[in-house]
């Protein structure tokens, strides 16, 4: 991980994305999944200013809907229009762990490497 983004974990009480390009949706994703892995409880929430961010929601709701994302996952991301009603929903946050994601072993400053046998058996 890299040392912003876990300064940026040490530091931060509540997460906020603001209307962006790659690097943004970067941090915030890598946010959501340190948080559905257990490696932070903190809120995380996307200001959407003029509907910026509602395809990207909708496409979340889909992965939902098809299951690719658990209904408690997807409570990760909150989102709002005006900077109080995200602030307001950031503070009513509660973290609710994922029982079996909490079995793993994940910290972000674990550097041990397991090597993959990726040879390609015919």
């Amino acid at each position: 991980m890299h040392e912003r983004l876990l300064t940026m974990m040490d530091l931060s009480n509540a997460f906020i994305a603001l209307p962006g390009g790659f690097g943004t949706l970067e941090e915030i994703f890598q946010m959501i999944s340190c948080s559905q892995l257990n490696i932070h409880n903190k809120p995380i929430g996307m200001l959407n200013i003029n509907g910026f961010f509602n395809s990207l929601l909708c496409f979340v709701d889909h992965a939902v809907e098809q299951k690719f994302i658990t209904q408690r996952a997807r409570k990760i991301l909150i989102s709002a229009t005006t900077a109080d009603e995200l602030v307001d929903k950031l503070q009513a946050f509660q973290f609710e762990p994922d029982l079996a994601l909490s079995k793993l072993k994940c910290s972000p400053s674990s550097s041990q490497k397991e090597k993959l046998d990726l040879t390609l058996r015919l």
